[in-house]
């Protein structure tokens, strides 16, 4: 085991208090940058003691060994290494790249930065001397497109995606013309009088519009205020043509996207019911009028992916709230999930054969204490992220839905008709609020509870 020597030189201590400016291109062998953490910009570790080196060491320019501070001051001796060899006092305060006025520092800053947050709006926070511009072009210059070193990665600048495949409801270009239901049938109603073989309706839109130009009649050359009456029936014919246009107008929108089949839009619209939501899409059914039917189907599509995206996000919330924090862990913790409700739902059908009942056994000679009741089994809490509603709950209204298996969009409804009914009386009894709510017994006693708890009602 080698001796230390805790004694220090002048020269040493010179050296620690005024260190030789160093960088690692004079090195033979530089150190590898191991390791980065977010708030300390860690170049490896000490060969001795194995702490963290962070932006002061001393590198052994004989064994080539990265040294802390702390070792260093006290003399350390390892392996091969002796506290006589010659050494360098290492930072990185020093350029790295050609062409750059970034410093080592800032660039492991800066890869530090990009793998903790992921947005560069974030990442601009830590460079408050840099826009987030420059530093969007200075990654891709020095290191999407290489020029930093010819050790970089190289991508193909060239990439094929593959085409993004919106799912609309159908084929615009070729729309189905409705079924040819018989007079006075269901069917035939479903499509508002729609007689496909003529292409028209039977009630057409502002049908009264022909009686404006009904009573209209030819005007003699030689009539004193003929070019008056000329004008005037010019009027009238234009206003006429006027709401022909709209009429037809209304028409092609019916058309075009495809109102006619009531069936299909029916089902369309139902799509959207959990992330929309219906009374979000009928304000926007509105907008059919003065938009062209892909790009109303852009829009509702942008929408329902918007929507399933704010579902996403909930459940990473969810997680992160019970202590995951990666997507690995996150899988993880869904795959058990999963096979431990699996696995609850196997018991619960293993427990209700009557073999292993040992109230139904007759053979069994046993005898149990009454201490030993069988309980209720608790019922698996609901999942209700991403269901209409789930957003404009409290927290603690989640926690009561999910325990109770109520739905949000119904649990709004039901605490609605509690709360105008509380303030219609002044409070709420519980046999009154099971005669309106009409549901199952302990979930209207265990929301009841709760409305009270919380002060929407008062007993």
């Amino acid at each position: 085991m080698a001796n230390t020597n805790t004694d220090l030189t002048e020269e040493d201590a010179a050296d620690l208090q005024f260190p030789k400016e160093t960088d690692f291109t004079s090195l033979s062998k530089p150190p590898a940058l191991i390791n980065v953490s977010h708030r300390n910009v860690v170049l490896g570790h000490c060969s001795n003691c194995f702490n963290e080196l962070v932006l002061r060491y001393i590198f052994c320019e004989k064994c080539s060994l990265n040294i802390c501070l702390d070792c260093f001051a006290n003399g350390a001796e390892f392996g091969e290494h002796e506290n006589n060899h010659e050494y360098r006092v290492l930072k990185i305060d020093f350029l790295l790249f050609n062409n750059s006025d970034w410093t080592a520092e800032e660039e492991l800053k800066l890869i530090d930065s990009l793998l903790y947050y992921g947005n560069w709006g974030l990442v601009a926070l830590d460079f408050p001397n840099k826009s987030v511009n420059e530093i969007k072009d200075h990654y891709e210059y020095f290191y999407l497109n290489g020029n930093g070193s010819k050790n970089m990665p190289v991508f193909k600048k060239d990439l094929v995606l593959p085409e993004t495949i919106v799912p609309y409801r159908f084929q615009l270009t070729d729309s189905e013309d409705p079924p040819r239901y018989a007079y006075n049938t269901v069917g035939y109603q479903s499509v508002a009088g729609y007689n496909p073989p003529r292409g028209d309706f039977e009630n057409e839109y502002d049908k009264n519009a022909e009686d404006l130009v009904a009573s209209l009649e030819p005007i003699d050359t030689d009539h004193p205020c003929y070019e008056i009456l000329t004008n005037l029936q010019y009027a009238v014919a234009q206003n006429y043509n006027n709401r022909l246009r709209e009429r037809h107008r209304r028409k092609m929108v019916i058309a075009q996207h495809g109102l006619l089949v009531l069936r299909k839009t029916l089902s369309w619209l139902h799509r959207y019911d959990l992330t929309i939501t219906r009374p979000v899409y009928e304000k926007f059914m509105r907008f059919m009028h003065s938009c062209e039917p892909t790009k109303f189907e852009m829009l509702m599509e942008g929408m329902h992916r918007a929507g399933e995206l704010k579902v996403q996000i909930e459940r990473l919330f969810a997680l992160r709230r019970i202590g995951i924090t990666t997507l690995p862990e996150g899988r993880m913790y869904i795959k058990l999930h999963q096979m431990h409700q699996e696995n609850r739902k196997k018991l619960k059908l293993f427990r209700s054969k009557p073999i292993f009942n040992w109230r139904a056994n007759k053979n069994a000679s046993f005898d149990l204490s009454s201490k030993f009741t069988k309980k209720k089994p608790l019922s698996t809490p609901l999942d209700i992220i991403g269901l209409p509603g789930f957003d404009k709950l409290t927290e603690k209204e989640k926690e009561i839905c999910s325990s109770v298996r109520l739905v949000p969009a119904t649990y709004l409804e039901l605490k609605e008709l509690l709360v105008a009914e509380n303030i219609k009386v002044g409070h709420v009894k519980l046999q009154k609020a099971r005669s309106m709510l009409k549901i199952d017994v302990n979930k209207t006693r265990k929301l009841y509870d709760f409305l009270v708890a919380e002060a929407y009602i008062k007993k």
